[in-house]
């Protein structure tokens, strides 16, 4: 039998460690070399892009060395004038001597003798060190490092950084283990096929190789390709793994499909970061010089092949291409040439692999038992995906129960050996009554959309007791993926899908009408057009361009325990562009009807104007009428309490007001791209709002108070936005976004769990206090009315981005946060700045003039320098507890103008006389003096 698995060549969890000095090279050459490494999928560690938020960085970093297979020394002229990096290159040795690390040395802008040897420019670094007590150690580190091989930027390819840039990615990726790929230890026979496979694809030969693999559905096609693709994939500039051709060629354009490979591989992007119009010859200029690698998944039609992988000049030498297709046609027409037949399992691999999904390992079998599963597992044809959903339910159900395994063998006999999917049914049969009518919906109406959005739909259509889409998942019903917007989708087999639609049509197969779900818009367009609706209908969802919308709500008189109704109507694309909508029919043309029985609803384009006044809407839990024409909420402006509702998404809708006092019950709200919306009347409702969308409306003041469970909230570009009342207690809010806001005043001071929050383009804001926040980034904008900003005790902030001129500020409180350095950019009217308790504090860069800065707070940070030259002015300076402080730059006589000064705790400033004093000591204040001042 095929080895079922290899074992890891290593466990590293990365496979570089980049150490270099920050003030050198962090913005030019170790940029660019990092850049290249993670383009080529070596996962790299880089002190600035992978430190574990909330960590102390010396014990992250002492992890992240011991947890990388190579290391990369960047040695420049100032390297050693860094104690951290001499610590870090400490750890690096004790760690290559290991046989399973290797350390390689690049020597930048000095020569290797210079390190060797401490000469030069490294003598010069190294200088401040002497007297430390790990100098000694530190010299030994430098002379061990620089006798290594490695790369030296100057006698290597003319000193073109570019090339040696390449030169070193080169190296490297020869080093790098070729096999990393870890087998799931449920798999069997995977090693053996990969080979094939692998050889088939040849990598390391110039030509452009187009590889198909072929076989039925379920025989693990897309995990074989997968793991190819694992296998191989850094040995290539760009990359793209494009999942369920053939599904998403009918839902988006093949167009789409082109410009997401041609992002992938040459920009390594999301379709949403470029405008790709007009750059598309450009991009496939550059992808024809590029070695790329494609996999372009379940591939049904030669017209999708055309369109994804036209010619093999499309593609730079090298490049390969693996298409996955049940068709060999397909792949003959667009002569792909090396075709694989995937095996179907033997006897053995079967039993094997079934046990491991039955018991979680291989046990042993008695023969006779052995024989009877051979039974069992002959009707799975040697299907990986028949073989596992058998394991996981007989396992489950039956163990080693001989009767239980009988019972099974004969239920299998009666099944048809083409008909696959009944096989599968074994997996719902199992599942209790909520899960069977959970799985039947997402198989119907939700694969390919969100979780979040599968959770809701979920929620709003049915009272399930239980709501876990992980049972389903558990017994290989549904699984999921990353969309390419890198949203997690709920997918599913194709065999699945199939095994799903049956069970829902085989009572009446004939008559789509009489089924519990409907999904097919063909047959939905007949059933409303032809008044055939029965009570037996429950859910719809229905795509048309053709059918009328009175239709569509007159078809549904008959249709009584609807539901679930999911409505996307097109634009008539003839009407005419300054129309929104071709349709714009009042109510009273025609008799309107929606069940009262619906409990989810969206309709995208709804092309009326209010909901029909008969519609009472005593169960709707979920309302989402998306880019309508919908003006006022209800017909004739009636008020009706919606004790159930749940969600209401009216986005990019016309309507002017609306009342959430009627909705108690609401939980989230998106009222975003409302351009006409003036007024939102919240009463002493909303206690259970947690999201709140109204970006982009005419709102001038909003009384949010009575949401004190708000989690997320969006008021971007409410650009007449004036007045904000926030709850008392928002402790729950952890995102808040406000770009382009007219407001003026922030106070956040209760939102101690905000995580995320956006203000630029807030013009006008004078004043925004955020106490004790959760926060890691924030970036100030342009606000150039900005005087105050209060972020104390925000214990997580990490980065602080100031905008370029913020003139008018004149407060900033940072105390207590996680800052390394802060610019605090051009701000001319700055008088009070409290940077204590930064303990990660090490840069303040002061290089404008702070003419009125009267109060400084360095206290308990690990500045190592402060230059006081550029503000004359200073009344108050606290440096409590800065050990390693060892410089202060001042003019002379500069601190004749203090009134308190504190230098306590600076145990490395001892040739410094210092005293605090209180600040009415008005007596002392003018004989203050402290001596040795550097002179300016």
């Amino acid at each position: 039998m095929a080895s079922s698995s290899t074992s890891p060549i290593h466990s590293f969890q990365y496979d570089v460690f980049l150490s270099f000095r920050g003030e050198d090279t962090r913005k030019n050459f170790v940029d660019h070399l990092y850049l290249a490494l993670e383009q080529r999928k070596i996962s790299t560690y880089k002190d600035d892009e992978k430190i574990e938020k909330g960590k102390r960085i010396s014990e992250q970093l002492i992890r992240s060395i011991e947890d990388s297979k190579f290391y990369i020394i960047v040695f420049s002229k100032n390297y050693a004038s860094s104690s951290w990096c001499l610590d870090e290159l400490v750890k690096i040795m004790e760690c290559h001597k290991t046989n399973e690390r290797i350390a390689y040395p690049i020597f930048y802008d000095v020569e290797p003798t210079e390190v060797r040897h401490q000469t030069g420019a490294v003598e010069k670094a190294f200088a401040k060190h002497e007297k430390e007590e790990s100098a000694e150690k530190w010299r030994d580190a430098l002379k061990e490092a620089a006798t290594l091989a490695g790369w030296e930027l100057k006698n290597t390819v003319d000193g073109h950084e570019a090339k040696f840039i390449e030169k070193i990615i080169e190296d490297l990726l020869l080093k790098l283990p070729s096999n990393d790929l870890i087998i799931d230890d449920n798999l069997v026979g995977m090693e053996t096929r990969i080979n094939e496979v692998l050889s088939f694809l040849g990598v390391g030969f110039d030509d452009v190789r187009m590889v198909g693999i072929k076989g039925m559905g379920g025989c693990g096609k897309t995990t074989l390709a997968r793991a190819a693709f694992n296998q191989i994939y850094s040995k290539f500039e760009g990359c793209s793994f494009l999942e369920n051709v053939r599904e998403n060629s009918c839902s988006v354009s093949l167009k789409s499909l082109q410009e997401q490979v041609l992002l992938n591989v040459v920009l390594n992007a999301h379709p949403i970061t470029i405008n790709i119009q007009g750059d598309k010859k450009r991009l496939m200029k550059q992808m024809s010089r590029t070695k790329v690698l494609v996999v372009l998944d379940d591939v049904d039609c030669v017209e999708q092949l055309e369109a994804l992988a036209g010619k093999p000049n499309w593609f730079g030498k090298g490049s390969r291409i693996i298409i996955t297709t049940r068709d060999e046609q397909v792949l003959l027409k667009h002569n792909v040439k090396l075709i694989y037949n995937v095996k179907l399992l033997s006897d053995e691999e079967a039993v094997c692999l079934f046990s491991r999904h039955a018991y979680g390992r291989d046990i042993p079998i008695s023969e006779e038992h052995k024989g009877m599963l051979r039974k069992v597992l002959h009707y799975a044809e040697g299907l990986p995906l028949v073989i596992r959903v058998l394991g996981l339910n007989l396992g489950a159900n039956y163990g080693a129960n001989e009767r239980g395994w009988k019972d099974t063998l004969e239920e299998l006999k009666t099944i048809p050996l083409e008909e696959t999917s009944k096989k599968l049914e074994l997996s719902y049969s199992g599942l209790e009554k909520d899960y069977k009518e959970m799985f039947l919906d997402v198989v119907c109406l939700l694969k390919g959309e969100t979780k979040d959005y599968a959770i809701e739909a979920l929620k709003s259509c049915e009272d399930y007791a239980k709501l876990d889409l992980k049972v389903l998942e558990r017994k290989s019903l549904i699984t999921f993926y990353k969309n390419s917007m890198g949203y997690e989708c709920v997918g599913m087999h194709d065999h699945i899908e199939e095994m799903g639609w049956n069970i829902v049509r085989r009572l009446h197969p004939d008559k789509p009408n009489q089924h519990s779900r409907l999904w097919i818009d063909d047959e939905i367009e007949y059933i409303l057009a032809n008044d055939l609706g029965t009570d037996a209908t429950r859910c719809i969802q229905l795509r048309t361009k053709k059918l009328n919308p009175e239709i569509v709500m007159q078809g549904l008189r008959k249709m009584k325990q609807l539901r679930f109704l999911d409505v996307h109507v097109e634009k008539n694309i003839r009407a005419n562009i300054f129309d929104r909508f071709p349709w714009n029919w009042k109510f009273n043309k025609f008799a309107p009807y929606f069940p009262n029985a619906l409990q989810y609803l969206r309709w995208n384009n709804y092309p009326f104007r209010s909901l029909p006044r008969t519609f009472q809407a005593d169960n709707l839990v979920s309302l989402e009428i998306a880019h309508g024409e919908i003006v006022q909420l209800w017909e004739g402006g009636e008020r009706k309490v919606l004790n159930k509702l749940k969600f209401l998404d009216l986005y990019n809708s016309r309507l002017r007001t609306l009342d959430l006092r009627l909705t108690p019950n609401l939980e989230k709200l998106s009222l975003g791209g409302s351009n006409d919306l003036v007024e939102l009347d919240m009463g002493a409702g909303c206690l259970k709002l947690k999201y709140v969308d109204i970006s982009f409306s005419k709102l001038r003041s909003l009384d949010l108070r009575p949401a004190v469970n708000l989690e997320l909230l969006v008021l971007k570009n409410c650009d007449e936005l004036v007045e904000l009342h926030m709850p008392s207690i928002c402790l729950k809010l952890r995102s808040f976004n406000l770009s382009n806001a007219n407001l003026g005043r922030i106070d956040l001071r209760h939102a101690s769990n905000l995580e995320v929050l956006r203000i630029d383009g807030c013009v006008n804001l004078r004043s925004l206090t955020l106490l004790k926040s959760k926060l890691r980034t924030l970036e100030i904008g342009l606000t150039p009315n900005l005087e105050r900003l209060d972020l104390q005790k925000s214990d997580n902030l990490e980065k602080l981005s100031m905008a370029d001129t913020c003139e008018k500020l004149a407060y900033l409180d940072i105390s207590h946060s996680k800052l390394r350095t802060l610019d605090i950019g051009l701000t001319p009217n700055l008088e009070h700045l409290d940077l204590q308790n930064c303990d990660n504090l090490e840069e303040l860069p002061m290089v404008n003039s702070y003419k009125r800065l009267a109060y400084l707070d360095i206290s308990h940070s690990k500045l190592r320098s402060a230059d006081l030259r550029l503000t004359p002015n200073l009344k108050t300076l606290k440096l409590t507890n800065c050990s390693n402080l060892v410089e202060l730059k001042a003019p002379a006589g500069y601190v004749k103008g203090l009134v308190y000064l504190s230098l306590t705790g600076c145990l490395r400033f001892s040739s410094f006389t210092y005293r605090s004093v209180d600040e009415s000591d008005q007596d002392f204040k003018k004989h203050l003096r402290v001596a040795k001042f550097k002179k300016a």
